[in-house]
């Protein structure tokens, strides 16, 4: 625990060329426009006190520094005793806060993390007992719904049972996009996940490693989630609402399955149709 204060006030003005926030005033994008140093493979922001407390206290990520609002600073020191001394908490008055994002922040707590490289497919799905796979997901909200159903129904790392990693296509968006981890309840800073570069081909590895690809459609000739049986290592697909899956990708799967709805709706929300078939499927370490 640190012991010594970490806590830097910011006063006005503070320069649009100031590196200690460059990250802060980048917030709207998904990558940064340049590099970072000690970060080659850029940043990425976590929003909100429980989920800045539960990146720092997960220790996946490193941590570059905190912004936040001095209206919270009964939090700041909170946070700024969990971190190292050389780990800066910036303190700054909401008109401050608000023009070095951009916009109104009204969580007034930020933290800058710095990404890990994706890891080789093979190594996140070593001790998996099941995944998700993710097609053309354009919508943050979706993607981090997404990662808190996987949390839920599959697992976490460092939570005693196999994780349940997330595969996406090279067009779904990021995960560590300030939203996505929102919307996860910052279990998007927990849930592994890589992407699948060569598409769809490389879903062929995962037949390799023991997984049953399991396509979420709504065709007539797939099968009916209660009809399916057991699938001890089941990768389960989803496209994005509206097109679904490609039928490249969907004619790759080993089996697709439908969800049974009531006639005159033909779909669900994907986080909803994930849910759904994640439950049904029962991975091991459900409660």
């Amino acid at each position: 625990m640190n012991t010594t204060t970490n806590i830097i006030p910011l006063e006005e003005p503070v320069s649009p060329d100031d590196d200690r926030l460059i990250e802060y005033r980048q917030l709207r994008e998904n990558r940064l426009s340049r590099p970072l140093p000690g970060a080659p493979d850029g940043v990425f922001i976590a929003e909100g006190d429980k989920v800045v407390r539960l990146m720092i206290e997960e220790g996946r990520f490193a941590v570059r520094s905190l912004l936040i609002s001095q209206s919270r600073r009964a939090v700041a020191d909170e946070l700024a005793a969990l971190l190292p001394a050389s780990v800066p908490v910036y303190l700054a008055g909401q008109e401050l806060m608000d023009e070095i994002v951009g916009f109104p922040i009204h969580r007034g707590v930020l933290a800058s993390g710095v990404r890990l490289p994706d890891p080789p497919i093979q190594a996140l799905l070593g001790k998996a007992s099941g995944c998700i796979v993710l097609e053309g997901l354009s919508n943050h909200d979706n993607v981090g719904g997404v990662m808190r159903v996987a949390a839920a129904l599959g697992g976490v790392s460092g939570s005693g049972v196999p994780a349940c990693p997330v595969l996406l296509d090279p067009k779904s968006c990021d995960p560590l996009y300030r939203k996505s981890i929102r919307v996860s309840m910052g279990h998007a800073l927990r849930v592994p996940y890589s992407r699948i570069a060569d598409w769809p081909a490389g879903l062929g590895v995962l037949g390799g490693l023991g997984f049953t690809t399991v396509a979420l459609s709504t065709a007539a000739d797939s099968v009916g989630l209660g009809e399916l049986g057991e699938i001890k290592k089941p990768a389960l697909m989803l496209g994005a609402e509206g097109p679904g899956l490609s039928e490249s990708a969907s004619l790759s799967a080993d089996v697709r399955v439908r969800i049974p709805m009531s006639p005159g709706v033909d779909s669900l929300n994907v986080v909803t149709a994930a849910a759904i078939a994640l439950a049904g499927m029962r991975l091991p370490g459900l409660e």
